[in-house]
């Protein structure tokens, strides 16, 4: 009788067990299709508004084009694309080498004790928002450049902010390398420092390689910090210390008084800068594709 009452309550713990998998599978899946379904109606909106202005204005004009001057009804967005390229180079110049070196600091050279110090401030700098980061440029680092917007002071605030995103991922990818590769170098007779930089670093390259795409992700989408120290003249880059404008923040300054053909060159704008986005995206998945294989 007992066996029996056993053997009952396990099948009914099993059924409810099964119950529950079945919800979570249906609630699991039911996220995943709104994700895709988000993605799908914001490329939709971006391909349906943005090629119809590109095609008035000619792709030609409006991609190389040097001027942008909305009451003429000229746009072209090169001055744009140059600067959220070079603003972004600038902040992966600036970014990187002070990101990878504090990873594997933190990896392999930090004690217990300064890591549990330095990983919540690395932690506390991706949480603050990019509001507060243009904020400090414009207080900070513009006086201490040029006085007004400029270039360098972009790339500065940005190479900032990509710094939690560089350090984090290339530090669990230097964490995540055996340790095998490390005591093998330190047998051959190699110093603790030739060891990392030598053996350790090369063999995490996969994911400080993803680490930088990321950091580019984050850099030529950023907005607000952006607007607040570059200066925003919508003309070609003149050098490190002029003004410029880029894709973000041509958008954001421009989309709330704009309508018709202006409306939706802005729009064809985000089109631009939604290509920028997923050939990031594809070269991030490519180097995780390399990285497993």
């Amino acid at each position: 009788m007992s066996k029996q009452k056993a053997s009952s309550a396990l099948t009914g713990a099993g059924k409810k067990n099964q119950a529950r998998e079945g919800a979570a599978r249906i609630l699991f899946l039911a996220a995943a299709c709104v994700s895709i379904l988000a993605v799908l109606l914001i490329t939709v909106f971006l391909l349906v508004n943005g090629f119809p202005a590109m095609a008035k204005i000619g792709v030609f004009k409006f991609l190389l084009g040097t001027t942008w001057r909305p009451g003429n009804d000229i746009y072209g967005i090169l001055p744009m694309i140059l600067g959220s390229l070079y603003v972004t180079a600038g902040a992966l110049v600036l970014g990187v080498p002070i990101g990878l070196l504090t990873a594997v600091f933190l990896s392999r050279f930090a004690s217990p004790r300064m890591v549990k110090l330095l990983k919540p401030a690395v932690q506390l700098l991706a949480g603050i928002p990019s509001v507060v980061y243009g904020f400090f440029g414009l207080v900070v680092v513009v006086p201490l450049t040029t006085g007004r917007g400029s270039m360098l002071a972009a790339c500065i605030i940005l190479g900032i902010m990509i710094l939690p995103t560089i350090i984090s991922v290339s530090e669990s990818s230097l964490n995540a390398v055996e340790s095998s590769y490390y005591e093998g170098a330190l047998a051959l007779g190699a110093t603790h420092e030739h060891a990392v930089f030598s053996v350790v670093l090369p063999a995490a390259k996969s994911g400080v390689l993803a680490a930088v795409i990321l950091g580019v992700g984050r850099a030529i989408g950023e907005a607000m910090a952006v607007i607040m120290v570059a200066g925003n003249q919508p003309r070609m880059p003149q050098g490190l210390l002029k003004g410029l404008r880029t894709l973000t923040t041509n958008i954001v300054m421009e989309m709330g008084y704009s309508a018709d053909l202006h409306r939706e060159a802005l729009i064809a704008t985000a089109v631009v800068l939604f290509v920028f986005i997923l050939l990031i995206n594809l070269l991030f998945s490519l180097t995780k594709r390399r990285k497993k294989s």
